[in-house]
């Protein structure tokens, strides 16, 4: 299963996921084009900026109609 087919999945279960999370979970190092890919099929996602500290990054989740 191709990674973005797996992230897909993982979001259609109703989980948010980080980059961080898609590193370890499927061995994405590009989430963001993963998560273009996926807009550009027609889903809608959602990214929430999350900040931690000094840090920041992206959380994305899929908005099911």
């Amino acid at each position: 299963m191709a990674q973005a087919e797996q992230i897909l999945e993982f979001l259609k279960k109703g989980n948010p996921i980080t980059p961080i999370d898609a590193l370890n979970l499927f061995g994405c190092f590009r989430l963001g084009a993963r998560i273009f890919d996926l807009r550009r099929e027609g889903y809608n996602i959602v990214t929430e900026i999350v900040e931690d500290g000094e840090k920041h990054y992206a959380r994305y989740r899929l908005v099911e109609d």
